[in-house]
């Protein structure tokens, strides 16, 4: 047993590499291998989340890709993805009722997310955060 994990793992790294670019070879793999596992994680279920944003009327003021009265999904993604606190700080936004402003200076309330569950609310969130390719305003 021990030899054949041996032999993958000198598959792997390439038998008789420098020690060095071995550990660059092993450590990007980690890499590659943590990172699609949490944007799987993040994701979680995407088709819940957009059955909910459908519910909730999410997409009346929010494109996925194109800004509405509301900013595309995915450009809200690009603000905060690098935020420590992205996944509160959304799920206070869709639960809250807090005053939001629109381009023509009004506010309104935001819209509350229709559920009661927070497990549905934060597998919203995340596939909101999960979305690729927005810009940061």
């Amino acid at each position: 047993m021990f030899s054949r994990q041996r032999s993958t793992l000198n598959h792997t790294l390439g038998r008789g590499s420098h020690p060095a670019l071995a550990a660059v070879r092993v450590l990007s793999f980690i890499v590659l291998a943590f990172g699609s596992i949490r944007v799987e994680a993040l994701a979680g279920d995407a088709g819940a989340a957009q059955s909910l944003a459908q519910k909730s009327g999410c997409f009346k003021c929010h494109g996925v890709d194109k800004k509405k009265d509301g900013p595309a999904l995915r450009d809200a993604a690009a603000k905060y993805k690098d935020k420590a606190d992205a996944q509160e700080s959304l799920i206070y936004h869709v639960t809250s009722g807090e005053k939001v402003k629109f381009d023509d200076g009004h506010e309104e309330e935001h819209k509350k997310v229709k559920t009661s569950d927070p497990n549905e609310t934060k597998n919203l969130v995340n596939w909101i955060l999960s979305l690729q390719g927005g810009t940061k305003y």
